[in-house]
C-alpha cells in the first residue's frame, strides 16, 4: 500500500470521510467516501479496515494502522 504525500496515508483517507456522523459503521464510511468521490485505492482501504464500528476518526486511523 502506498503511503505518504499523494499516497494512501491516513490523512488522505480521512479527507474522503467528510460528513460522517460518528459512531459509524464500516458501511457508513464506505458510503461517505463514495459520495466524496474517493479513488478506488481509498475505497479498497476502507473495505479492508478491521472491525465494523468506529467511535470517531481516531478509531478509523487506529484501524488503518492495524492493517500494516
Amino acid at each position: 500500500m502506498t503511503r505518504g504525500l499523494g499516497g494512501n496515508s491516513p490523512a488522505n483517507v480521512q479527507q474522503f470521510l467528510s460528513g460522517v456522523e460518528y459512531p459509524a459503521g464500516k458501511r457508513d464510511l464506505i458510503d461517505a467516501a463514495r459520495r466524496n468521490d474517493a479513488p478506488e485505492e481509498v475505497m479498497r482501504t476502507l473495505r479492508e479496515l478491521p472491525g465494523d464500528n468506529y467511535g470517531g476518526p481516531q478509531d478509523v486511523m487506529k484501524g488503518y494502522g492495524d492493517m500494516e
